[in-house]
């Protein structure tokens, strides 16, 4: 019902404000899942992320070019309001505890009793380039796709696939990554994913052909499907539960600041050099986020 554009933005900020709907979801599902399939129920929620992020805008798309623009939104509230009464009646916490407000230790005391405090951090710092590394390419992928294909032929169509197919990429690997994760341990799989997740950035920098670009974009979808679900699932195994709504909020907040960052990053990149460096510097956070994990990871006590 918003009559300017500057409502809008006031409603997005509010909307904004209230969104801890996804972290205490992600929260809630670590709490009652058993940790032997931790990574199986962390890549099963990125994955349902991911499938709205991807059906979302289409159907938005779809909805405003029949009804306006006003008609998504009135749907979109609707099915908000559906969520809340199914999340309200049908959804059962059976392992929480609830906490007194004069009996909830103070976060620092509980990150203290954490054997490995560093691995936390940088899974925190992990989050927010992770995000980063996604957000970055998002603003220039319509102008680098136009550069590609020379400002000929249907350019908003193709740049459509090359931005959609790293999802379609994730969601076909999410199952099998969270099985994966169960079985060697989500440390590991976030490693491989860092390191093949720079790699392919590599070609990416270099590629002179938008279907090509597409390519290795839903190979990046693949490796990505090892990347949040394995965060989250660090976080599972080795934070408190008492402390699992705070440390997830806590990691949104990270996913957050990485949204802002690297779409900053990836204008003021493009801004200053050119598309193609933007790619390279983005693969190289990543081999930094990588370089880290292996820092932190705890040795293996040597065996005589």
């Amino acid at each position: 019902l918003s009559q300017s554009a500057w409502m809008i933005i006031g409603m997005r900020f509010l909307q904004g404000a209230f969104s801890g709907y996804i972290n205490n979801a992600a929260a809630l599902i670590a709490g009652e899942t058993p940790h032997s399939k931790s990574g199986w129920a962390m890549s099963a929620i990125s994955t349902a992320g991911i499938a709205g992020n991807l059906v979302g805008p289409l159907l938005g798309g779809v909805l405003s070019g029949a009804f306006g623009y006003r008609v998504p939104f009135f749907i979109t509230g609707f099915l908000m309001f559906c969520l809340f009464l199914s999340t309200t009646f049908l959804v059962k916490e059976r392992h929480f505890k609830p906490i007194k407000k004069e009996k909830m230790r103070p976060i620092k005391e509980v990150m203290a009793e954490i054997p490995n405090r560093k691995l936390i951090f940088v899974t925190f710092l992990t989050t927010l380039i992770v995000m980063a590394s996604s957000m970055s390419i998002s603003p220039i992928i319509s102008l680098y796709v136009r550069q590609l294909m020379h400002n000929h032929g249907n350019i908003a169509f193709v740049a459509g696939i090359v931005a959609a197919t790293p999802g379609l990429g994730t969601l076909i690997a999410a199952s099998k990554v969270g099985h994966t994760m169960d079985e060697i341990g989500p440390e590991k799989v976030l490693r491989i994913g860092l390191i093949t997740a720079f790699i392919l950035f590599v070609p990416m920098t270099f590629t002179h052909s938008p279907w090509s670009l597409a390519f290795w974009r839903f190979l990046l979808g693949l490796a990505n499907a090892a990347l949040m679900p394995a965060a989250q699932t660090v976080l599972t195994l080795n934070v408190p539960t008492e402390a699992f709504g705070r440390v997830f909020s806590i990691n949104q907040s990270f996913q957050a600041g990485g949204a802002v960052f690297g779409s900053l990053l990836g204008s003021i990149i493009s801004g200053l050099s050119s598309y193609p460096m933007v790619f390279a510097i983005t693969g190289l956070t990543l081999l930094i986020n990588f370089i880290l994990i292996v820092l932190v990871q705890p040795k293996k006590p040597a065996t005589n």
